[in-house]
């Protein structure tokens, strides 16, 4: 994985489920997309800081017709 803001592997995806956490803890559930895009980071470190969080417990994945929608346990 490519350095970015001076951090690299599991730093970058540590960085990244706190700025998730964050995230969802201020708007509540969000789709995926919206998510990348407030979150301001490539869409496969979210989805690594995502897994990385579900495996913690702390956010529900829920798949829809319309997109998949993340939101704090």
């Amino acid at each position: 994985m490519v350095a970015v803001n001076g951090l690299s592997g599991v730093e970058l995806i540590g960085a990244t489920a706190g700025a998730v956490w964050h995230t969802l803890e201020k708007n509540g559930q969000m789709s995926l997309a919206k998510l990348c895009k407030e979150v301001d980071a490539p869409r496969d470190v979210v989805m690594q800081a995502i897994g990385w969080l579900a495996r913690e417990d702390k956010v529900e994945i829920e798949e829809t017709g319309r997109g998949r929608f993340v939101c704090l346990n």
